[in-house]
């Protein structure tokens, strides 16, 4: 008969270890083991159970543990076992609840060698498939497999309300050189609440800690983490990744950002659920003619003042919407209907909330320790440490993960500038220059390189986009050529010089006239997309309908009259929402837009007039065909600073129609303006943006028939009636 053999027992050091916390090695002790010359032990810390009974894989019981201290350590030994055994434990509590489950210290690793050598290195880009909390069958026991990377600390613990939130009971076990950790729960699923309890490379018990790689979380501001393994979608849009260019440079691509929480809400401001902007906002970008919605990050953050641009989940859908799987159906039916999906991806820095990444293993892990390389004054955030291979291979593999679990078209890479510039935002004695003693950050660039592969690489047809405010050379070109390997950028420049112009009175702008031509000496050096974007519209910066001057009608048009000029211009085009309608207020994260607005002729009429450039810039291939190179442009009269007016070609490389832009910003008719053309005989005014239904003056070029009397170095010419504060739009028939 098996005898108990209480000399078998751990030593009383460890024992202690694993009650107060401090057992870095659980498995070590807990859970069955085969002692030399003493047979099979069993050793458990269950501190609510009274009573444990041992049950084998044929249901019948292989004995009771004694508790062999007061807080709720059992142990047991069959000195005649030569073998360990399956088993599960029956516990019963004081008041005669009774309870059964597996043993988690009764199951092996999961991760596999090679995983633990690719994590080691820094080279797994797909790292989501093997850390976070993933529900798995292991040996015929549903439960979840957790595995999270903290190489520094001194013991790490799964907690929830599973375990009481108690650190002690899920202590987990690490992985040799890797610095991962990893147990697998029995009986733990999708739905379950949980963090990491860490203690730090001090000795110092850290707040708790949601997984950095956690694919769901509460709605803020709670902040655990929520089991749920990749997204669960049945994907429809096979025929859309499959028929994708990877280079859109000579397709339309008219992109409408978006922030979710405040496009629309619903009669008592509650914000729109994912499903709910399946159908509205689908319905709505379809009509208005948009190829792409861009979506502010989406990425899980726990102030909703920052817009999502201080994430925390890297791997998580906000939940403030719905579950991960509703956001994957979201991207579904948008490319359904034809619609292309951007998020905002942000590696550029990240908050310091106690449950993120800051400190997170009581060491300086994702960020730098010095903080004139880890923080960020302007956002009060921290920045990545880019030159910690596995920091970097994080990063990478959200890019990918967005990419191809969500089958996202585009990352748009936010405040690349400064993650390329040691000195960015900073005085003097406040960086560190690089190796070289130079102001680039070296790591920074690297990284970029190295995401922007693995995004093309892993995700086929995708595109990356960088918001990058300087000069920096080459962003836009491939790695093998120099460059950092986006596939566009966002042209500020070109945003703010016009804008600029556009402020001013008319009668002024034969002074600033420059403003709106300047940016043509550099619209090809990148493959730009021109930015009409949040951040022109918030912190005092008024709304696009109240920067322009003048009386409500001039308003409207001069608005009108910039977005002709835009979606003229060479570049793809970028509308933040509201823009499309003249939204009067700057825009408030909090409530919805004024859609009520649309109910006026002038706000209608405006919408109509972007739906319209959509279409018209979607069916003109010499609008878009050529967006990227000089050869789709030319200037007819560039120089007309007397009478505020701009006039030039665009042009396809297909043998398409030319088109003709014409833009007056003058408050006053122009008539009998003539322009030279490509070609003789009749042409056709296409599109006006002082067109009546749009609410303007209605005034039209009727049959238009271009003579043989050069000018401007065209072989023929046209004359024009200009209406003021007007853009025209004119193709040969």
């Amino acid at each position: 008969m098996d005898t108990i053999f209480p000399d078998t027992a751990p030593p009383a050091s460890a024992i202690e270890a694993i009650l107060r916390g401090q057992q870095g090695d659980p498995f070590r002790w807990l859970g069955m083991h085969r002692q030399d010359g003493k047979g099979i032990v069993l050793n458990a810390f269950l501190p609510d159970a009274a009573e444990v009974e041992v049950i084998d894989q044929k249901g019948k019981s292989a004995g009771p543990l004694e508790r062999i201290h007061p807080e709720g350590f059992f142990h047991r030994a069959w000195p005649r076992r030569k073998s360990p055994f399956g088993y599960r434990l029956r516990c019963r509590n004081a008041a005669g609840h009774s309870w059964e489950f597996a043993d988690p210290y009764a199951f092996g690793p999961v991760m596999g060698e090679m995983d633990e050598y690719l994590l080691a290195e820094g080279r797994h880009e797909e790292l989501y498939r093997r850390l976070g909390a993933h529900p798995i069958d292991y040996g015929g026991v549903r439960g979840t497999a957790f595995a999270v990377w903290a190489p520094n600390a001194r013991r790490v613990s799964v907690v929830g309300h599973f375990n009481a939130w108690d650190g002690r009971r899920h202590a987990m076990r690490r992985r040799g050189a890797s610095g991962v950790w990893e147990i697998f729960l029995p009986g733990i699923g999708p739905g379950d609440l949980y963090k990491y309890e860490i203690v730090g490379a001090y000795g110092a018990v850290q707040p708790l800690k949601a997984d950095p790689v956690g694919f769901a979380a509460e709605v803020p501001p709670q902040t655990a983490s929520i089991v749920a393994g990749l997204p669960r979608h049945e994907w429809t849009d096979d025929g859309w990744m499959r028929a994708r260019s990877a280079d859109q440079r000579a397709e339309p691509v008219s992109i409408y950002e978006v922030h979710l929480g405040s496009w629309r809400r619903g009669l008592e401001g509650e914000t729109l659920s994912y499903a709910d902007l399946a159908q509205q906002l689908i319905d709505y970008v379809t009509d208005m003619r948009f190829t792409h919605v861009e979506f502010l990050p989406v990425t899980e953050h726990p102030f909703s003042g920052s817009w999502g641009y201080q994430p925390v989940g890297m791997f998580a859908p906000t939940a403030r919407f719905g579950i991960p799987e509703d956001f994957a159906r979201l991207v579904d039916r948008l490319h359904g209907a034809g619609i292309g999906v951007i998020v905002d991806w942000v590696p550029a820095h990240f908050p310091s909330d106690a449950h993120g990444l800051g400190q997170f293993d009581g060491t300086a892990l994702y960020e730098h320790a010095d903080p004139r390389q880890g923080f960020h004054k302007d956002w009060n955030t921290l920045i990545y440490n880019f030159g910690r291979r596995e920091v970097a291979n994080f990063l990478r593999a959200s890019a990918t993960y967005w990419l191809k679990e969500y089958h996202v078209d585009a990352l748009r890479v936010d405040a690349v500038a400064s993650m390329l510039y040691l000195d960015y935002s900073r005085n003097e004695g406040e960086w560190i220059p690089n190796r070289y003693g130079g102001r680039e950050n070296l790591d920074a660039i690297e990284f970029l390189k190295g995401a922007n592969a693995a995004a093309h690489h892993y995700a086929p047809g995708s595109l990356t986009i960088a918001e990058e405010s300087t000069a920096w050379p080459g962003v836009s070109r491939p790695v093998e050529d120099g460059g950092l390997g986006f596939d566009f950028k966002w042209n500020m420049g070109w945003m703010h010089d016009t804008l600029s112009y556009m402020a001013h009175e008319p009668v002024h702008r034969t002074y600033h006239h420059g403003e709106m031509t300047f940016g043509l000496h550099y619209a090809f050096s990148e493959n730009f997309v021109l930015p009409l974007s949040h951040d022109e519209v918030v912190h005092g910066k008024g709304s696009l309908l109240t920067k322009m001057p003048g009386d409500r009608w001039q308003q409207f048009a001069n608005l009108r009259a910039y977005f002709g000029f835009m979606w003229g211009h060479p570049g793809k085009k970028l509308l933040f929402m509201g823009g499309e309608f003249g939204q009067e207020r700057e825009w408030n994260h909090d409530r919805s837009l004024d859609w009520h607005l649309c109910q006026d002729p002038m706000h209608d009429g405006l919408r109509r007039l972007v739906r319209d450039l959509n279409g018209l810039y979607r069916t003109e291939r010499a609008l878009h065909r050529q967006d990227c190179t000089p050869e789709g442009f030319r200037w007819i009269e560039g120089g007309d600073t007397e009478n505020n007016v701009f006039s030039f070609l665009r042009l396809s490389d297909d043998g398409a129609p030319p088109v003709v832009v014409v833009s007056n910003m003058a408050s006053v008719f122009r008539e009998g303006y003539r322009i030279g053309v490509p070609q003789g005989g009749p042409w056709r005014e296409a599109l006006t943006s002082d067109a009546a239904e749009y609410g303007g003056t209605g005034t039209r070029n009727g049959d238009l028939n271009a003579s043989d009397d050069g000018l401007h170095g065209q072989p023929a010419s046209l004359s024009l009636t200009l209406p003021p504060l007007a853009t025209l739009f004119l193709t040969p028939r």
